[in-house]
């Protein structure tokens, strides 16, 4: 490898493509033409004597030295950036597009908020949400495809870090008319009543005890605090009948609509149901821990301005939820 041959636009076309996979948006995020990211990445191919990426029906997917190189050599970029001053962050003319991972209960009560808030204070910026529930966050975040992961998370790793949003606790909700609307629920009642629950992956994909553990960040599996649930009942000498499981907590109102069905869901969530009058809600009759809701990033982001102003508003935002 000739190191004289590299210059650092080389540099900053090899990020652009490993992050968009595309070499069409990857000329857009530089203002460059498509002709120019090619030619700027066969540069490199021939400097670096490896193909970096290859062309799928999928996008351009990085080699083996492509994902070496990623992670040291964005690092490398931002403190480039951070040496030689980088211009002050103005939200109001930023066209930077974040990306944000959650699972459609967080997206529904607390990014909705955040994509009014970001159209009133940066109009040019865009929001993409990815699923959480689909994704391996750890590497999403190493590689920097995603700028924060939205949830809840037993362990995190010292590369990344993470502030706590809000404390929450899981309610029972129902549909209107139901049995359970005009009277306070008991234990036994978890027992007669089919539960509906949301699974954000389970054994099959590697969860333990509630959570599944990718290159060191645990994340939530569950959407409710399943042994508070079973160790409840067995005290009493009861087992809960577990009748229909779905990924999405979206679909709950549907599909207690018709239903002697009760579910279990997370406070915040339960409030949003019960807003739209779609369902009841009241509290659990057994008690359960209180579960943090945080942001996690990697630590390069960590003095990022665009970075610190959008945490600022998930800071600001998730107020609400501590009530």
């Amino acid at each position: 490898m000739n190191a004289r041959r590299i210059d650092l636009n080389l540099l900053r076309v090899f990020d652009a493509v490993f992050e968009d996979r595309n070499l069409l948006r990857a000329g857009k995020r530089l203002h460059l033409s498509q002709s120019a990211i090619s030619h700027a990445l066969a540069r490199l191919r021939e400097a670096l004597q490896d193909e970096l990426f290859v062309r799928t029906p999928k996008g351009m997917e990085p080699t083996a030295r492509a994902l070496a190189m990623e992670a040291p050599l964005r690092e490398a970029l931002r403190r480039i950036h951070d040496t030689l001053g980088v211009q002050a962050f103005d939200a109001a003319t930023t066209a930077r597009r974040f990306v944000v991972a959650a699972n459609d209960y967080v997206t529904s009560v607390l990014l909705a908020q955040l994509g009014g808030r970001m159209a009133a204070a940066a109009p040019s910026s865009d929001l993409v949400v990815r699923p959480s529930t689909r994704l391996d966050l750890a590497e999403q975040l190493d590689v920097g495809r995603i700028d924060i992961a939205l949830g809840i998370f037993a362990e995190v790793p010292a590369r990344f870090q993470s502030a706590r949003l809000w404390l929450q606790d899981d309610v029972l909700v129902f549909r209107r008319g139901h049995a359970l609307a005009r009277r306070k629920p008991r234990i036994e009642d978890l027992a007669a009543f089919p539960l509906l629950t949301v699974s954000l992956g389970g054994q099959e994909e590697g969860a333990v005890s509630g959570f599944i553990l990718e290159r060191g960040l645990a994340r939530q599996s569950e959407m409710f605090d399943r042994s508070a649930l079973e160790e409840a009942l067995a005290a009493a000498g009861l087992r809960p009948r577990f009748r229909l499981t779905v990924p999405h907590s979206l679909a709950v109102p549907d599909l207690l609509a018709d239903s002697e069905m009760v579910s279990i869901v997370p406070a915040p969530l339960a409030r949003s149901f019960v807003a739209r009058r779609e369902l009841l809600s009241k509290a659990l009759p057994y008690a359960t821990q209180h579960a943090v809701v945080r942001a996690v990033w990697h630590r390069r982001h960590e003095h990022d301005p665009a970075h610190l102003w959008l945490r600022e508003q998930f800071a600001e935002l998730a107020v609400s939820f501590r009530a």
